[in-house]
């Protein structure tokens, strides 16, 4: 009974303070930004010294949801549509050659979690739309008449463990659960899959503080390229938990043999092959909690065997002290990305531009979509935008594409995650909060 009674008086005692902490996590004290987003975006941003506080910031935009009758705000010169909506938090996209398109409708798997900090994760999660269960399914839309919209949604695939990536090779439908990769046979035209799927390896898994696994298939079709984040933030779990994380891996499909690609990369997201180099890109999320204008996330070439520097540095040689014990020897080999994306924008979804039937200031470069900070005051990201290449290189400031996805209140009525050009070149953006799938085509 008085151990009882301890607990109780513990429970009255740490309630208060949990709640005081959380009010002001969530009221967004701290630090704000004193450079604009423009000034950490490009090949050469600023990088001011960090600012780390004794509580990070946190500024949410907490989710409404589209007002009927509304969109997202296109740039001039550009029209949108909503392609599918009353989807379950739609993340990812893949086109299959016959036009049909795939959404992967998931979230991260359920997870227990202690402590204060935990908590407080949980509540910030929950207001910004974040942490609704995962439908596990991919499905499928077809817009058969062509005009824009999709008629027919099916069940493509179901029983799934946080789906994410998506790749066809042949007949062979790849998908990147958050702890494994799978394969199914697949048949042209087929609305859904009812054959049991084959796992192909497994993942790294655990904590799984990123959970979403991308995959792309190689130009051949012989290997695949598959992304894992890290499981913390700078490593604050201990290096163990980061083994085979921060990672692109290469899968070598007929032997099921994979390796690391390229490492030090925090959390890689999007990939898509440049079309006239040919050279790997991905778009990566980088480090938190050093202020709000540290650090930028970036778009960048892959190089086999190359080393991006989490979590000891950030963009090339930049030592993150907060890493203990430092490795100098891997700072010195930090490669620094192609393209800052700006600080906290969380840079998700990436396609190039090649066959696109948008005007012509879009013909040649990479579009992005941005799903938005919590880490930044004022707010970042929250649009899709579009990077201007020449010669395989960026080259340029970026474009807006497609924003309006936070209201006058600065609340979040979607948050754009994957972009992807359909069949026909129009550009189709997935949106997690709205539950819609938009397009994007030329003004008429």
């Amino acid at each position: 009974m008085l151990a009882l009674r301890r607990e109780r008086r513990r429970i009255r005692m740490v309630r208060p303070l949990a709640l005081s902490c959380a009010a002001l996590v969530l009221s967004a004290c701290g630090e704000r930004a004193n450079l604009q987003v423009a000034d950490g975006t490009g090949p050469r941003p600023q990088l001011p010294a960090p600012n780390p506080t004794a509580i990070p910031t946190v500024n949410i935009a907490p989710a409404v949801g589209w007002p009927a009758d509304t969109a997202p705000t296109p740039a001039e010169g550009l029209a949108v549509n909503a392609y599918a909506t009353g989807l379950d938090h739609p993340r990812w996209l893949h086109v299959l050659p016959n036009g049909d398109v795939l959404v992967a409708e998931s979230n991260a798997p359920a997870r227990k979690a202690s402590g204060l900090k935990a908590w407080v994760a949980g509540r910030v999660m929950k207001r910004a739309g974040a942490a609704v269960p995962s439908a596990d399914r991919i499905s499928l839309l077809r817009d058969a008449d062509g005009d824009g919209v999709a008629e027919l949604r099916t069940v493509f695939l179901k029983h799934l463990h946080s789906p994410f990536g998506m790749a066809l090779v042949g007949e062979d439908f790849y998908v990147a659960n958050a702890d494994a990769v799978w394969r199914f046979r697949y048949r042209a035209g087929a609305t859904q899959i009812n054959e049991a799927g084959t796992k192909v390896t497994d993942l790294p898994a655990g904590i799984n503080h990123h959970w979403t696994k991308n995959l792309i298939a190689g130009g051949d079709g012989r290997k695949l390229y598959i992304t894992v984040g890290s499981n913390s933030n700078v490593g604050e779990n201990g290096m163990e938990m980061e083994e085979g994380r921060a990672a692109i891996w290469e899968l070598d499909r007929a032997s099921g043999q994979k390796r690391l690609f390229a490492t030090g990369l925090r959390n890689p997201n999007g990939l898509a092959w440049e079309p006239q180099t040919g050279a790997l890109w991905t778009a990566v999320n980088e480090r938190d909690e050093i202020g709000s204008d540290l650090v930028p996330d970036y778009i960048t070439s892959v190089r086999d065997g190359g080393f991006y520097g989490w979590p000891y540095s950030y963009y090339g040689r930049h030592v993150d002290v907060r890493v203990q014990p430092a490795r100098p020897d891997l700072v010195a080999k930090a490669v620094v990305p192609d393209y800052a994306l700006g600080p906290h924008t969380a840079s998700l979804g990436i396609a190039f531009s090649h066959g696109t039937r948008l005007p012509p200031r879009y013909a040649n470069g990479l579009f992005v979509g941005q799903h938005g900070s919590w880490n930044r005051k004022p707010k970042s990201g929250y649009k899709v935008i579009y990077v201007p290449f020449r010669d395989g290189r960026p080259d340029g400031a970026p474009l807006t594409v497609l924003e309006g996805f936070l209201d006058s209140k600065e609340r979040a009525r979607g948050r754009p995650v994957d972009v992807r050009l359909d069949r026909r070149g129009d550009l189709l953006v997935s949106d997690d909060v709205g539950n819609a799938v938009w397009r994007v085509t030329a003004a008429r």
